[in-house]
């Protein structure tokens, strides 16, 4: 088992790698429709998109927490 203090990575890690394989499917069926070769488009889509996914995570997190500690009720 993994300890516990890579909890918040891993989290990070498995929303980002979640998170990019729905939306650059998305987006390719959007934009190219499910056609011929949609896997293939949305595999090369989905490489790009889960390092930049990974990477705003990882920097997006240390500025969004406290601004979600200060609006979040203490309840």
């Amino acid at each position: 088992m993994i300890s516990k203090k890579y909890a918040q990575p891993l989290f990070m890690i498995f929303m980002s790698f979640g998170m990019s394989v729905i939306m650059s499917g998305v987006v390719v069926a959007v934009n190219t429709g499910v056609t011929d070769g949609f896997i293939s488009r949305w595999f090369y889509s989905w490489m790009f998109a889960f390092p930049i996914a990974l990477i705003a995570a990882f920097t997006m997190a240390p500025i969004i927490r406290p601004l979600v500690n200060k609006i979040a009720s203490k309840e």
